[in-house]
């Protein structure tokens, strides 16, 4: 059974929502979980709910303004969490495991890939994750120049799981990206869609081999449950 992962953005020490990443708009979460935008609260609502696991984007380390990692440290204490701080080499990848289950190795943020093959040849998958940051059917990144069929093949070479984040589909219930899910089928066992997904789409994934998949808005809005 596809599990669903519920998805938390932090911001100054608080969840928070918004859409298709535009951060500076983004606003205090209000979900069905917990009446305050407090991450532990949310984290022990959604475990009595059967959650297994969380998925929390850390805004300030992301961009470099901050970080919440005590905050997640926390939430860690109450489900594992599948982290995303903005990782940009392996020294940053390691400094982050001690805070949380797993740590994202994101497009988005990272150095090179050199770095991400240095990762990915030096920590167990089972605590590594490696996000593919897309808009517009582009990769999203800081400093990477490769195409999208080129680092799929490249991440072949290694059995770790792999996000598929449609950055521009975030916080819109507008449906995974077919397209990019479509380009990295070969190595669909490990793929976990994210952005947009709708709780009528979950049965569609299951059918291609999905394992799980990264659920915010439509979960807090309660038409999906956790687990």
């Amino acid at each position: 059974m596809l599990e669903i992962i519920p998805v938390i953005d932090l911001m100054d020490g608080i969840a928070v929502s918004g859409k298709s990443g535009e951060r500076e708009k983004y606003r205090p979460l209000q979900s069905v979980y917990s009446p305050s935008p407090d991450p532990v609260n949310i984290a022990l609502s959604l475990r009595a709910a059967g959650a297994r696991s969380i998925y929390i984007a850390d805004l300030d380390a992301i961009e470099g303004t901050g970080s919440n990692l005590e905050a997640v440290r926390r939430v860690n204490h109450v489900l594992p969490v599948i982290l995303d701080a903005g990782v940009r080499d392996l020294e940053t990848f390691h400094f982050m495991l001690e805070f949380a289950s797993r740590v994202v190795v994101a497009t988005e943020t990272l150095e090179s890939t050199e770095e991400l093959e240095e990762i990915l040849r030096n920590y167990p998958p089972e605590r590594t994750v490696v996000s593919v940051d897309v808009k517009d059917m582009r990769l999203h990144s800081r400093n990477l120049e490769i195409g999208l069929e080129e680092l799929r093949d490249l991440l072949r070479g290694y059995e770790v799981d792999i996000i598929l984040l449609d950055i521009g589909s975030v916080g819109t219930s507008s449906g995974f990206n077919r397209e990019l899910l479509e380009l990295f089928r070969p190595l669909i066992e490990r793929i976990i869609p994210g952005g947009g997904v709708l709780p009528e789409e979950i049965p569609e994934l299951e059918a291609m081999g999905v394992r799980a998949a990264l659920v915010g808005r439509a979960l807090h809005e309660g038409m999906v449950r956790p687990g």
